[in-house]
Parts: C-alpha cells; sequence; structure tokens
C-alpha cells in the first residue's frame, strides 16, 4: 500500500512538471511561429525584437521540466519508460533534434551579422519551434490512445504516433504553444509601454485563441472516432469533467481579457486553460500509465527507490522553484529588459534595410 501510494505521488508530480512545461516552454516554441509571420526584415524588426527580449532570459530554463519528468519516468517507472522510448523513438529523436537546432540556430543569429544566414537561421529556429511540440504532441496522444504496449519497441514505430490521435494532440501542441505565446508577449508589450506592439500581439491573440478552442472541439470527433476508450475515459468519469469545464471557462475569460486588454490577467487565465486540459486527459487515463496495458501501481519502482526519489525531487524543488521563480519574476517586472535591449542592439543584429537600431541611414 506505501508502495502505491508512493507512485500515485510520483505519477501526480510528473503531471504537474508536464503541465508546467506546456504552459512556459510550450509559449517559447509558440513564438518561433510568431517569429516566422512577423514579416520582413523592416516590417517585422520591431516584433521580433519585442519577442527576443519576451523569450531569451528564461528559455532555456523552461527545459528543466522536460527534464525533470523524463528522468523521474525513467527512475520511477522504467518500464513504462522504456516501452514508450522504444516504440515512440522517431517522434522522440525528431524532437530532441528539434530543441537543439532551436536553441543553436536562436543563440548564433543573434552573433551573426549576414543577413542572409539570420533568415536562414531564423527559417531553422521557427521550423525546429514548430516540429518539436508536434512530435512531443504525438508522442502523448501514442500513449493516450493506448497504442504503445508493454515490452522494448514492442509497437509499431509508425503507426503508434502517426494516426488520427497523435496528430491531433501534435497539431493541439503547436495551437496551444502559439496561443500562450501572443498573450505572453502582448502582456510583456503592455509592461513596457509598447502601445502598437501590444495591439498588434493582441489581434493576433485572439485569433489563436479562436483557432486552439475551435480546432479542440472539433477534435472530439477525431477522438470519438480513432479513440473511442479515451473520449469514454475523459467525458465518462466526474474529475476529467470538471477539468474540461474549467478549461473552458478558462479559455472564455481569457479571450474577454485580452478583448478588454486585462493582458495580465490573460496570461494567467490563458495557462490555467492549458493546465487544465492536460489534467483532465492525466484524470481519464488514471491509473494507467500506458492505456490498457500497465498501471502506475504494475510500472513502480521498489518502496526504497520511490521514497529517495520523492526526497530527492522534494529537496530539489525546494532550490529550483524559488530560483525560477525569481527569473520569471524579474523578467515580468522588467528588470532584466534592459540589458537584454543593449544585447539586441549589438552592430550583429540588423535592423531595418541591414542597418542595426540606432545606425544613421
Amino acid at each position: 500500500m506505501a508502495q502505491e501510494a508512493l507512485a500515485d505521488i510520483i505519477a501526480i508530480v510528473m503531471v504537474v512538471g508536464i503541465a508546467a512545461y506546456a504552459t512556459t516552454a510550450g509559449a517559447d516554441f509558440g513564438i518561433g511561429f510568431w517569429d516566422l509571420t512577423a514579416g520582413g526584415r523592416e516590417k517585422g524588426f520591431a516584433l521580433r525584437s519585442r519577442l527576443e527580449r519576451s523569450i531569451g532570459l528564461v528559455w532555456e530554463a523552461n527545459h528543466v521540466w522536460l527534464v525533470f519528468v523524463l528522468v523521474v519516468c525513467w527512475t520511477c517507472f522504467s518500464i513504462a519508460y522504456s516501452s514508450i522510448v522504444s516504440t515512440l523513438w522517431i517522434p522522440f529523436l525528431i524532437a530532441s533534434i528539434g530543441i537543439i537546432f532551436r536553441g543553436a540556430a536562436f543563440a548564433f543569429r543573434g552573433e551573426i551579422t549576414s543577413p542572409r544566414a539570420q533568415q536562414v537561421l531564423g527559417g531553422l529556429f521557427a521550423l525546429s519551434s514548430i516540429l518539436t511540440p508536434f512530435f512531443l504532441g504525438a508522442m502523448l496522444g501514442g500513449v493516450a490512445s493506448g497504442r504503445v504496449p508493454v515490452g522494448n519497441a514492442a509497437g509499431d514505430p509508425w503507426s503508434s504516433w502517426a494516426n488520427p490521435t497523435g496528430v491531433y494532440f501534435g497539431v493541439i501542441a503547436v495551437v496551444t504553444g502559439i496561443y500562450l505565446a501572443a498573450i505572453y508577449t502582448a502582456a510583456d508589450a503592455q509592461s513596457a509601454g509598447e502601445k502598437d506592439l501590444e495591439e498588434q500581439l493582441r489581434r493576433r491573440a485572439i485569433a489563436a485563441g479562436v483557432a486552439a478552442g475551435v480546432f479542440a472541439a472539433a477534435g472530439l470527433g477525431i477522438l470519438y472516432a480513432d479513440s473511442r476508450e479515451l473520449f469514454d475515459d475523459m467525458f465518462s468519469k466526474p474529475a476529467p469533467l470538471v477539468f474540461v469545464a474549467v478549461t473552458v471557462a478558462a479559455g472564455l475569460v481569457t479571450l474577454w481579457a485580452v478583448s478588454r486588454r486585462h493582458l495580465g490577467i490573460a496570461r494567467l487565465t490563458s495557462a490555467a486553460a492549458v493546465v487544465t486540459v492536460i489534467f483532465a486527459w492525466a484524470a481519464g487515463q488514471w491509473p494507467y500509465l500506458l492505456p490498457g496495458e500497465l498501471t502506475i501501481a504494475d510500472a513502480a519502482a521498489s518502496t526504497a527507490m520511490l521514497a529517495s526519489v520523492i526526497i530527492a525531487a522534494g529537496i530539489g524543488l525546494i532550490v529550483l522553484v524559488p530560483g525560477l521563480s525569481y527569473l520569471y519574476r524579474l523578467q515580468l517586472s522588467g528588470k532584466l529588459s534592459k540589458g537584454h535591449m543593449e544585447l539586441a542592439q549589438r552592430p550583429s543584429v540588423a535592423g531595418p534595410r541591414g542597418r542595426t537600431p540606432g545606425e544613421r541611414a
């Protein structure tokens, strides 16, 4: 009994870690889309500068949640971890490469003076920002739809994720990231007094929010047809239904807040909408790690191992959470923006017509 209770606690912590990654790194990925659609070098310079200032100081820290979830799953539920990674190795590999290329492109673009090279790196940054969340979402869809059996490479490496549910989860991951990115950066622009950018990003946030809501609702038909058991679990149990209701309410409040320019509120409610939809999936799938195949209790490591991980994770979170909270607070208050703006205005970043900001025409 003690082992089952510890395993449940760790599983809940993992779900919280996934939600934290979706609401932080998810928005970072979404910025890649807005960077791609910002316009030409002259037209899109102001928006790209705002996007860079919003992401530049926190994007590396946000990946700590993905590392945390993977390490905890590997340590505490090794049977499930090996089954997932060996079956879903294709999307896992592509997502891993995407994270690496995305980070490299973002870092090098600010240090290269060639407009052509900056354009290529910008394209690589945007492409990686779309592909990475898509394949991470497709992995989640493969697991949720019950297409990952227990065993080393026991499932089909393609059909396990390249199916309607996997694609749906992947697109939802991309769209929600785009939605969060628009709201977060609009709020940053409002705090910085950048009225034109605030209005531009606010309109994009409304469009992205409506698109995310419509696609999420339409996707219920996909789940009903392709993953009936998952659909029934999410809409027949009380807990998932509560989370779904909160998701809908948070989404509507977010659209209202954005339309009324209450962007600080919108930042919180948009994150709440994403968190609760993840909780709805987890509650519907509970108590399975691999639906229909492997429960949390059956996959769990020994009691001593679970207890050790809880202690170690607790100590780590005591150090990590305050540090990340302080970093985010400094970023949101704008206290870190001045130094970053100076970096963004180095001659390596080409402004309109290839000139750097402040250079005489």
